[in-house]
C-alpha cells in the first residue's frame, strides 16, 4: 500500500510551519518543537492541556536508504534523496494527523479530550499514552484490569 505523501515535494520545514499555522487556526495558545537525530517533538497547548507528539525520525544510514530494493548499494546522492523524501513524507503525515484530529473536534465528530488523550502531558512529563499503554498490555496478557488510574 502506498504511504500518504510518499512523493511529496513539500519540505519538512514547510510542514512544520503548516502545523504551527493549523494549531493557531484551531485555537492553540502556544507551540514549540525540537529535534534530535532520532526524533522530533511537537508540543502545543490547547483546551487547557499540554499536548506532545513525538515523531520518530529515520536513521540516515538505515538499509532502506543505503541500498535499493534489489539490494545494491546506492550512491551517496541517491541515498540522500531517498532519506530526504522519507523525512518529507513523515512530516506531511504528522501535519495531516494533527489537522484531521482538530477538524474532527471542530466539526463535533469527537471531543478534544477523546482525540488527544494519549498525547496529553502529565505533570511528571509522561504522556497519558506512555503511562497507560504498558498497563493495557499487562491487562491483555493477564486477563485482569489493573488499577492503573488510581495513581493519576
Amino acid at each position: 500500500m502506498a504511504k500518504f505523501a510518499e512523493r511529496t515535494v513539500v519540505s519538512a520545514e514547510k510542514s512544520r510551519m503548516e502545523i504551527e499555522r493549523i494549531l493557531s487556526r484551531y485555537g492553540a495558545t502556544s507551540f514549540g518543537y525540537g529535534t534530535t537525530n532520532e526524533r522530533a517533538v511537537v508540543m502545543f497547548e490547547a483546551h487547557k492541556r499540554r499536548i506532545k507528539f513525538e515523531l520518530p525520525l529515520h536513521e540516515r544510514n538505515a538499509r532502506e536508504f543505503t541500498h535499493d530494493r534489489h539490494g545494491y548499494v546506492r550512491a551517496d546522492s541517491t541515498r540522500d534523496k531517498a532519506f530526504d523524501q522519507a523525512m518529507r513524507q513523515r512530516w506531511r503525515a504528522l501535519a495531516l494527523t494533527i489537522k484531521a484530529k482538530l477538524e474532527a473536534v471542530e466539526s463535533g465528530i469527537t471531543t478534544f479530550e477523546t482525540e488527544f488523550l494519549p498525547y496529553v502531558v502529565l505533570p511528571n512529563g509522561q504522556t497519558v499514552g506512555e503511562y497507560t499503554l504498558p498497563h493495557v498490555a499487562a491487562a491483555y496478557e493477564s486477563g485482569r484490569v489493573p488499577p492503573m488510574l488510581q495513581h493519576f
